[in-house]
């Protein structure tokens, strides 16, 4: 059951400072809930009034007549310290905070309810509002409709916004949530119980911060895998944002989730997803009237990257025969201006007798031809008989204002999406395949770089401590950090240090021309604000000059600055390649961010460039390539080798290992590196080392590869097995794992005949997320490569109370104590995160694994008449 069940589920809700003054919030809540129809005990409190809104009032929180599942607290903030100690004497384990104008929770608050396992929804919360159970706790002066969305928010006035728009869609909710300051119940407990709940199938959040990103990423990623999930992010160009609106771009993508722009995308978005059937693929056809709108939604979709359906031969003669000679046979299919309702019918009952599109978009113009409204009630009469309708996404855009209204409100209560627009009809339908395109990239089977030998990894720390010495920081340059850079097998352009011009003129006679010449100094971020990098320098004269001229002009615009000489370099070459410029830094939110783009002396970080977050494989390292690709942040050139994709994705992994072994990396930022084909040269590179205490895997918004839980063991028949956590790139390996288990076997751990393992029900088993999840891996290994042959795994819920676990041996290696290694390993796992129980299902049938967890220390509760025995070992 969900912590917050009894939030969502409540039979009796105390108001702390009810009032008879109109417009009090204390007296907005008593009516919403009266008005509301809630069935349950409503109890005001208030030493004022001996009723409110006609409802018997308790002087005291104390005089309360029964324990309420939620009290709200409609009160002034110096009072919450005391109120909610009460409230948690009495045993209350949900407070919301509605009164307004608060300053978050203080310290003394979060103790109280910290240590009486109370949850606070707030401050500065409009309320909640749950229409199934007919439930309306909040200060919105518009109630929700019962239907199947959630919508969470942080801010109050998007919250009645978008019920007032909503209640004219007739478009209804599941819950509605307004968090406030978020302070204590937060995007990701809403999401992990939402993401459960029966009457969910999407869920909306407004947002204008994270507040604790390894939470709601986890959240979200595991929401996101059966619910489908749109973000409106404000204060994208806040100053005052915490964190990039790059980095949220990221968050949202890499987690299957979708984010949409503004309010009018929502509005539109939600009436997608409320209508819409789940998209098989991206061709949309789009039928029209009128050639103009058709050429401008065309040219919206174009620009998104969408994809116009071909149309094949068969589905072209069919076409001709309905549409005038004069129609021009392609996609936007335009019936011409004269189009009747008929020709309207005839042609969209060929599209879904054909397989050319995946969805339709039907557009009309005012016509004499074809009335509106008429025209919509046939086409939504001949769509709703149609047998294969469910297997298209149908959008409608009546354009028009007066002419169109009554026919878009046909649609609206037909279940049919409409726009007003052609752009907004083919952003809604871009909603879906971006939504489709994040879930496909949820599921892709990733690959990897080749991993770095652990003496390398051990080599580079080493060199760490010894340069960050008893110092609270170190900068260091190209010259400096190189040693680093190559035991990560990074290739750095060699470089040398130059005291003063003639020693620059030495080492370039040395090295040999041409040679770039640079400014050394850490007093001057950035080089160019002194013309501090001089390149092609090709003689002795040239180099002499452009040395002495760099220290000239520190001297006289940075007098102040300390100068650390000058850096030589010998002269890449770059005809032929593309210059790139990748960062890495540490946000206050969301820990170390990996930034890509194409550098320049006007780059900025914000506006020009990519973000993913670590640790990163081969499939996230493309798409983090492909998003800057797509957004214009690298604008590649056609070159004689043009830039590797494969090849910088391998660089970007590597970079990714780097951050996640060395926590000490404050900064790192590569201008730039050039790329020739599949090769990567580190030109320039600044690097800040600061000290780091602690599990350095704890600064990162996700939890890596835990490598800390690899280890061989020796079986009972001698034979030595790798254990370690399961990666996404075991796929196929679990698949071949699974063909020699047997179905008996796959009964007793699935309770249920299951079939061939797709790929998403594999990506299930192997895409985990490590800080909420654990598999173990036990593997062999042949001529033939590595072979599973057997996992352990738990499921730990949200706070950590209970982990479910579940264990599979290949049916024909019972018997030489593997069972027993792997739930060791998983009981091991569970006490160090200080998991509370570990608990388990099976048959009563099973006596191999009762019998192993009873030597395990686990109590059993064996049940013949359901046909079930339950496990459960406490373990602290």
């Amino acid at each position: 059951m969900s912590r917050l069940h009894s939030l969502f589920k409540p039979e009796a809700i105390a108001i702390i400072g009810a009032s008879q003054r109109h417009y009090s919030a204390g007296h907005i809540v008593i009516q919403n809930l009266l008005q509301g129809g809630f069935e349950g005990a409503i109890m005001p409190v208030t030493p004022k009034y001996t009723t409110v809104c006609g409802v018997l009032a308790y002087p005291t929180i104390a005089q309360l007549p029964l324990v309420p599942d939620i009290a709200i607290l409609c009160t002034a903030q110096h009072r919450n310290p005391s109120l909610i100690s009460q409230l948690a004497q009495l045993g209350v384990k949900f407070v919301i905070i509605v009164a307004t104008h608060q300053i978050g929770l203080s310290d003394e608050c979060v103790k109280i309810a910290k240590t009486n396992d109370m949850r606070i929804l707030g401050p500065n919360s409009l309320g909640l509002i749950l229409p199934w159970q007919r439930f309306n706790a909040s200060l919105s002066p518009i109630n929700a409709l019962q239907g199947n969305i959630a919508f969470i928010s942080q801010s109050a006035a998007v919250c009645t916004t978008v019920l007032d728009w909503a209640n004219d869609k007739n478009i209804g909710f599941s819950a509605f949530v307004s968090i406030g300051d978020g302070d204590d119940i937060d995007f990701g407990d809403l999401l992990d119980h939402l993401c459960s709940d029966s009457k969910t199938d999407a869920i909306l959040i407004y947002m204008t911060q994270i507040k604790h990103a390894r939470r709601f990423i986890s959240a979200a990623r595991a929401a996101s895998r059966t619910r489908r999930i749109l973000v409106l992010k404000g204060g994208r160009h806040q100053k005052d944002d915490l964190s990039m609106d790059i980095i949220y771009d990221s968050v949202i993508s890499r987690s299957g989730m979708l984010r949409v722009k503004n309010m009018h995308e929502l509005f539109a978005a939600v009436e997608t997803l409320t209508h819409s059937v789940p998209l098989r693929g991206e061709r949309l056809a789009i039928l029209t009237n009128g050639g103009g709108p058709a050429i401008m939604a065309s040219d919206v979709l174009y620009d998104r990257g969408g994809q116009l359906a071909h149309l094949d031969d068969d589905l072209i003669a069919s076409l001709s025969q309905c549409l005038p000679a004069s129609w021009t046979p392609t996609n936007p299919i335009d019936m011409i201006g004269d189009a009747t309702t008929q020709r309207y019918i005839d042609c969209v009952k060929l599209l879904l007798d054909s397989d050319c599109a995946d969805a339709i978009l039907i557009m009309h113009s005012p016509s004499a031809t074809s009335d509106s409204t008429t025209t919509a009630q046939a086409l939504i009469t001949a769509i709703q008989s149609h047998p294969r309708h469910k297997r298209f996404n149908i959008l409608t855009n009546w354009s028009g204002e007066q002419s169109a209204r009554q026919a878009r409100q046909l649609f609206t209560q037909a279940g049919i999406p409409t726009y007003r627009t052609p752009e907004s009809a083919v952003s809604a339908f871009m909603h879906l395949v971006d939504y489709r395109r994040n879930q496909k990239q949820l599921m892709e089977t990733p690959t990897t770089a080749e991993p770095l030998h652990v003496s390398d990894v051990n080599t580079a720390r080493e060199w760490v401590v010894s340069q960050l010495g008893s110092a609270s920081a170190q900068y260091l340059d190209t010259h400096q950090c190189g040693s680093l850079l190559k035991q990560f097998q990074f290739q750095v352009l060699p470089t040398w240090i130059a005291s003063d011009s003639s020693e620059a003129v030495h080492i370039a006679e040395t090295i040999g021309y041409p040679v770039a010449v640079k400014l050394r100094s850490p007093d001057i971020l950035h080089k160019s604000d002194v013309q501090g990098v001089v390149l092609n320098l090709r003689n002795s004269q040239e180099v002499a000059s452009a040395a002495q001229a760099i220290l000239d002009r520190v001297k006289l615009a940075y007098p102040s600055a300390h100068i650390h000489g000058l850096l030589v370099q010998g002269m890449a070459k770059v005809a032929g390649g593309e210059e790139l410029r990748i960062k890495v830094f540490n946000d206050a939110i969301f820990g170390p961010v990996i930034l890509l783009g194409q550098g320049g002396s006007e780059w900025n970080m914000a506006t020009d460039a990519s973000a993913a977050l670590p640790p990163l494989n081969m499939t996230l390292a493309r798409a983090l390539i492909i998003r800057a690709l797509k957004d214009g942040h690298i604008r590649p050139q056609k070159r004689p080798e043009p830039m590797d994709i494969g090849g910088l994705a391998k660089f970007l992994v590597r970079l990714s290992q780097m951050v996640v072994d060395v926590p000490q990396i404050r900064e790192l930022d590569i201008h730039p590196v050039l790329a020739n084909g599949d090769k990567f040269t580190i030109l320039d590179a600044d690097l800040t080392l600061c000290p780091y205490q602690g599990d350095g895997q704890e600064r990162l918004a996700i939890r890596p590869f835990p490598a800390e839980f690899v280890e061989t063991v020796v079986l009972k028949n001698g034979q030595t097995i790798l254990l370690r956590p399961i990666l996404p790139e075991d796929e196929p390996l679990h698949a071949e794992f699974i063909k020699h288990v047997s179905k008996d076997d796959l009964y007793k751990r699935f309770f249920s005949d299951v079939g061939e393992f797709n790929h998403e029900a594999l990506a299930n088993l192997t895409q985990i997320d490590y800080d909420r999840e654990m598999a173990f891996v036990a593997l062999t290994f042949t001529p033939q490569g590595a072979e599973i042959i057997g996992v352990s795994r738990a499921l730990i819920n949200p706070d950590n109370t209970d982990a479910e676990f579940a264990i599979l041996i290949r049916s024909d290696l019972k018997g030489i104590g593997l069972g027993k290694i792997l739930m060791n390993k998983i009981i091991d796992y569970c006490q160090r995160k200080g998991t509370q129980q570990i608990s388990g299902m099976t048959m009563p049938t099973n006596r191999g694994m009762l019998m192993l967890a009873k030597g395990l220390g686990f109590t059993l509760d064996v049940q013949f008449e359901d046909g079930v025995a339950d496990m459960v070992k406490r373990l602290i």
